[in-house]
């Protein structure tokens, strides 16, 4: 079994909180990672929602099935019966003593009301989202598992041994994507099946619990849709358009598809600059081998599609550092940057601090000065914000272009190892 960066978050949360929420697409491994806790010292009985007959228990009576669960009990896909959460508060309101229950759901606690309002400040939600490749890399330790982001915002940017990797060989990553199921399959024709058959789950099953409606026929094609745009601006009007949806049909399905974390948005930066941002949300598909599969890239293609490989790759990179930032040290998030001037930067970072990373990703073994363009003219605007600008791209040479803008192998979202020396000081 592989390990999760997650881990070591999960157990303290445990410790110290009454409730805790790991969520996280269907399939990403949440199931196996709680089942695995005792390893870890913290047992809990197992009980999970797609058991019919658990199910009928819980929405039937769901203060008598809470009031009859031991000290500690872990519920998997607590989705499928909100009227749990009352009860959950309740029996919380009267014993807050930490760990009592360990939720797992299929969709985000953040867009299920009956969540959000029943357990605010009695709940810790943590996300799982499929491996990353640090994980795929038997690299499961917090901090390993995110030393690339830490770096990015260290005092220094010092260069670290890389291994060389191929356009070919970051492509077979991108398209394998990182669902454990999905990874065990041993031909690209076997793995493909299983995305079909997921997104069919997906859509058929999980949708129709969230909604009660019995047919989403649009959704689909919508799906598909909103792949070819991952990594590129979100442009709703669009999209409704071309899907033949009414504007407020397609934000009905768009939350749909957020809550079973298929899709996500990254927020335009604005740093009350003065400056003319362009506030058009990036979205980003939140698996690529999902992405892939639903427009039609084999490897084979992918490594020849130039057309196709940019964006995404692009989403590969976000995907990473998206993952990255849920167990990283370095509490950042991640945004893109765009002016009305067509000023724009790929990905940018944002610690607490306010500090700034800008990051550039490009299908290229050979960038150009021109590259760096973009992320110049970022760090003109923002002036002492601006911590470093880093272009990720294909070539195998760490290069410093001056002291706070660097050109970067891609394999170093993976490769990096923490700094032994500065972790022992």
């Amino acid at each position: 079994m592989r390990q999760r960066a997650i881990s070591s978050q999960l157990i303290a949360a445990l410790e110290d909180t009454p409730v805790v929420f790991l969520q996280g697409p269907r399939q990403a491994g949440k199931t196996t990672l709680v089942r695995e806790l005792s390893r870890h010292g913290w047992d809990g009985e197992y009980k999970t929602l797609d058991d019919a007959g658990v199910l009928a228990l819980a929405q039937q009576d769901p203060d008598g099935f809470i009031a009859g669960l031991p000290d500690r009990v872990i519920l998997d896909e607590v989705q499928r019966a909100p009227e749990l959460f009352r009860a959950i508060k309740l029996s919380v309101d009267r014993n807050r003593r930490p760990g009592r229950f360990l939720l797992t759901g299929s969709a985000n606690a953040l867009l299920l009301p009956k969540v959000a309002d029943s357990l605010a400040g009695r709940m810790e939600i943590l996300t799982l989202l499929p491996f990353s490749q640090n994980e795929i890399e038997g690299l499961a330790d917090r901090a390993e598992g995110s030393a690339f982001l830490d770096l990015l915002f260290g005092d220094s940017f010092e260069p670290r041994p890389l291994a060389a990797e191929s356009w070919p060989s970051v492509a077979r990553r991108i398209v394998r994507g990182g669902f454990p199921e999905a990874l065990s399959r041993k031909d690209d024709e076997r793995r493909d099946a299983w995305y079909s058959s997921y997104t069919t789950t997906i859509l058929e099953r999980d949708i129709r619990d969230l909604t009660n409606i019995q047919s989403h026929r649009e959704l689909p094609r919508l799906l598909r849709l909103i792949a070819l745009r991952s990594g590129s601006l979100l442009n709703q009007s669009d999209v409704a358009r071309e899907a033949g949806l009414p504007h407020t049909s397609l934000q009905r399905y768009w939350s749909l598809l957020e809550a079973v974390f298929f899709v996500r948005t990254l927020q335009a930066w604005s740093g009350n600059l003065g400056l003319r941002l362009v506030k058009s949300p990036k979205v980003v598909l939140n698996d690529t081998g999902l992405l892939c599969h639903l427009i039609g890239l084999d490897p084979a293609r992918l490594i020849k599609d130039d057309l196709a490989a940019g964006p995404v790759l692009e989403t590969f990179v976000a995907t990473e550092l998206l993952k990255q930032t849920a167990t990283s040290r370095t509490r950042a998030s991640l945004y893109h940057y765009r002016t009305h001037k067509q000023q724009e930067v790929d990905l940018l970072l944002e610690d607490p601090r306010g500090q700034l990373v800008a990051i550039e990703v490009k299908k290229t073994a050979s960038p150009t000065g021109s590259d760096l363009d973009g992320i110049r003219k970022m760090r003109a605007a923002v002036g002492d914000r601006f911590l470093r600008g880093v272009l990720l791209y294909l070539g195998s040479e760490w290069i410093a272009a001056d002291p706070s803008l660097h050109l970067v192998p891609i394999p170093a979202l993976w490769q990096v190892r923490p700094n032994p020396a500065r972790e022992k000081a």
